[in-house]
């Protein structure tokens, strides 16, 4: 098979790096790529959110399947127009993907079937936002509505946070807010494959948002993982599934919009009992790292499963063990960072099936890997217990020569210290 992955991070370069553990794989593509895809796959320069020019191109290439890593394409219709020109697609049409680009559309099908989630309000203005804020109870979470990558929630434990938070995000025009209540317990990352209204659970993972150890400090994209999550026990599983998941999906179905692809389900745990915190329409980063070393080759008999509607007769084969993901970010991260540092020691790193080195936001410039985002470095590792998985991620991080990076060194901790 000729497969295309669009996006240039790391879950993009832990999907490619899975997707060539199988053999159905002859050729593989990914646009726009980094330095280290560029050393695995083909990397093309594609406007990847442009769908009409994306179709016309896999045409021209043979291209058997399109694996869309990010939620912008998505959220621009690149899966219909994938869909339109024949071509098999991971990912959902631009309707279903309202459920990560419209938080308050969520709300809306929450609301619909019942699922438990947050009380909340919309806002469009900062005036009236402002003043909910003012007499709403303590901590109060404020929302981009849109596409935010990952980054666009305050957890406000004061009033003054609220509304800087507010401000910051009214700053932009156009803007539009969602301020929930605040959920209390612990927060896990629960992945689905869905074809319509068959859905398979694929798996667990917990990431750490905050930048500092301890969870403190600003939220980022994600500064590591851990998989699976053990807060996600079996009955709390089968609770998502059943008061949230299934319900949601067949009132998309029911709304003549079937979601197709992974949904990422954040949950917020207290008690056992699941609340929705949010839906994304794609695989998180870096919790993708995890669960892609874990799954392997299996995961492109899965998507291919997934975009096929194939769902009902896929299983996912788990092995007993368990992944960490370390993040390099850039010192300043997610403040302003220097870009261009260059990164030693990556070529002595190991590259096997336990332990990988993931790149984010990298670049080849005379033959050297600089850094070029926030988030530059997954460091991955597989073990038979999560403190073993954890050393050998950390064993990597330490091997890089990178003055300009930064990490937290306790990811995992919640669950080790159960």
């Amino acid at each position: 098979m000729n497969i295309l992955i669009l996006g240039s991070g790391g879950r993009e370069h832990a999907l490619a790096w899975a997707v060539l553990q199988n053999p159905k794989c002859d050729r593989l593509i990914v646009a726009p790529g980094n330095a280290g895809i560029a050393e695995i796959a083909e990397c093309a320069e594609l406007d990847i959110l442009d769908g009409a020019a994306l179709a016309d191109w896999a045409c021209e290439e043979s291209v058997d399947i399109v694996i869309v890593g990010p939620e912008a394409p998505l959220a621009a219709g690149v899966a219909d127009a994938l869909t339109e020109a024949g071509i098999a697609v991971f990912g959902p049409s631009a309707a279903a993907a309202r459920l990560e680009a419209s938080k308050a559309f969520t709300k809306e099908i929450c609301a619909a079937v019942g699922a438990p989630t947050a009380a909340y309000a919309r806002f469009d203005a900062l005036a009236p936002a402002l003043a909910h804020v003012a007499d709403h109870p303590l901590p109060v979470v404020v929302k981009a509505d849109g596409l935010a990558a990952g980054k666009g929630v305050t957890v406000a434990e004061t009033r003054d946070e609220a509304k800087a938070a507010l401000r910051a995000l009214f700053a932009e025009p156009g803007a539009e807010v969602v301020i929930e209540a605040f959920l209390a317990g612990e927060e896990a990352s629960f992945f689905c494959l869905v074809d319509g209204e068959t859905v398979l659970p694929l798996g667990s993972a917990q990431d750490h948002k905050r930048i500092g150890e301890g969870d403190t400090g600003p939220n980022t994209g994600g500064m590591g993982a851990y998989s699976p999550a053990p807060v996600m026990t079996a009955e709390v599983e089968r609770r998502a599934l059943d008061e949230i998941v299934r319900p949601t999906m067949a009132e998309m179905v029911r709304r003549g919009t079937p979601f197709r692809g992974v949904l990422f389900v954040g949950l917020m745990i207290e008690d056992g009992a699941p609340a929705l915190v949010e839906y994304n329409v794609r695989f998180g980063d870096p919790e993708c790292q995890c669960l892609m070393m874990r799954l392997g080759g299996q995961a492109l008999d899965l998507m291919l499963a997934c975009a096929e509607g194939r769902l009902a007769e896929a299983r996912v084969n788990w092995a007993d063990d368990h992944a960490v993901c370390v993040v390099m970010a850039a010192r300043g991260y997610p403040g302003p960072y220097a870009k261009g540092g260059e990164i030693g020691g990556l070529d002595a790193l190991p590259r096997d099936s336990r332990r990988m080195a993931f790149h984010a936001g990298t670049a080849l410039r005379d033959g050297r890997v600089v850094a070029t985002g926030g988030r530059v470095l997954g460091l991955t590792a597989r073990g038979a217990t999560l403190a073993e998985a954890r050393d050998a991620a950390y064993a990597m991080a330490d091997a890089v020569d990178w003055p300009d990076g930064i990490m937290r060194r306790d990811i995992g901790w919640r669950a080790l210290g159960r």
